[in-house]
């Protein structure tokens, strides 16, 4: 598939500061290739949309927009509870979503 034939829907994949890196570093086995990561996607235009991206595919590893496993579950969770009308968890909201 040339760049030129991807779904506008992807789109944003193009543009990420993680375009051509080592995918080994998005997938750390430890908390510190985590915080390697979420480095990287400091400052990268495109990391609410691949935020959610991993979000909307329940993408389970990995770090994806700024969120390792354990955070994106806690976004999920909130989310899913603020849909039954039920308060978001006792935490700040900016410990949820990662900015």
């Amino acid at each position: 598939m040339d760049v030129n034939e991807i779904p506008d829907e992807y789109a944003w994949m193009l543009h990420g500061r993680c375009r051509g890196a080592d995918t080994r570093e998005f997938f750390p086995s430890n908390g510190v290739g985590v915080e390697a990561a979420q480095r990287v996607c400091r400052g990268c235009d495109v990391r609410e949309a691949c935020l959610e991206y991993a979000l909307q595919n329940h993408i389970e590893q990995g770090v994806w927009g700024g969120a390792s496993e354990r955070e994106r579950r806690r976004i999920l969770r909130g989310r899913r509870r603020a849909a039954r009308g039920l308060p978001m968890s006792a935490e700040p909201l900016e410990a949820q979503h990662v900015s």
